[in-house]
């Protein structure tokens, strides 16, 4: 199983070198997909991801949600292919600029649906008991009528849809998946 995001971040912060290592490896694979959307060269990719671990260096003591991580990997990746992109049209002729190729703003969308899928099980174990439960059934392929619900949990039918409703406010307000933008 994967180390949950927040105790790498943890142990970064404590001067774990080693999981500062861990935490590079897991992550690397973003920072590469974002640059190659970009369509930069490995000596751009390798500078551009510098970058954003200096930048993790010197920002992490301010992460106030250690599980918000890879979503300010990829934007932060993001924003450094851009400032170099910047750069390289200023002072390259134009003749030679290059626009970028179709999707360059969007990561590599396997790599991101499984840090959002990782995302998505953390922001789960952060909810209650009962509400994993309820939202178990409900969202089951196919779905546990309500009256099975009721029983199974041993409430009134007409609770369960405000109840779904709270579950499901508190899993978008989790970290892991707020920093992807799923708190609206």
């Amino acid at each position: 199983m994967t180390e949950p995001v927040a105790d790498l971040v943890a142990a970064v912060r404590g001067g774990d070198q080693a999981a500062w290592n861990r935490l590079v490896h897991r992550f690397a694979p973003l920072v590469g997909s974002v640059c190659r959307r970009f369509g930069l060269a490995q000596h751009d990719r390798d500078d551009v991801a510098a970058g954003v671990w200096l930048r993790l260096l010197e920002r992490l003591h301010t992460l106030r949600e250690p599980a918000a991580l890879p979503g300010w990997i990829a934007t932060t990746t993001r924003n450094e292919c851009l400032a170099l992109l910047r750069t390289r049209r200023r002072t390259l002729p134009t003749d030679f600029e290059h626009d970028l190729p179709d999707g360059a703003d969007e990561p590599d969308t396997g790599l991101v649906a499984e840090l959002r899928r990782q995302s998505l099980r953390e922001a789960w174990a952060g909810l209650s008991q009962r509400c994993r439960e309820l939202l178990g059934m409900l969202f089951a392929d196919p779905p546990v009528p309500y009256e099975e619900v009721a029983e199974r949990l041993g409430v009134r039918i007409g609770t369960i849809g405000p109840t779904r409703i709270r579950c499901l406010d508190r899993l978008r307000r989790e970290p892991a998946l707020a920093a992807w933008g799923g708190a609206r």
